[in-house]
């Protein structure tokens, strides 16, 4: 499953696990990813993984935009 997602600069996506494998990959900005205590900046062009059940949440650097793939699909995204 893919979803896009942008966030404005200070923008926060608060710390969550869920039982779906996840890579994000950066398409335009910079984000700061905190996975399982540590954070890892990426910016347009890098991507990270985060592996199922892995507590993370991001706040962007600066206004971003993210493509995420999940797998298996998110049906709990599907009608938000």
């Amino acid at each position: 499953m893919l979803m896009e997602v942008a966030f404005k600069a200070g923008g926060i996506g608060e710390s969550h696990s869920h039982p779906h494998e996840q890579i994000s990959y950066c398409l335009k900005g910079k984000v700061a990813f905190h996975i399982d205590g540590e954070t890892l900046r990426i910016h347009a062009g890098q991507s990270v993984v985060i592996p199922s059940h892995t507590e993370h949440g991001v706040t962007a650097l600066e206004d971003n935009t993210l493509r995420d793939a999940f797998t298996p699909l998110r049906q709990d995204l599907l009608n938000t």
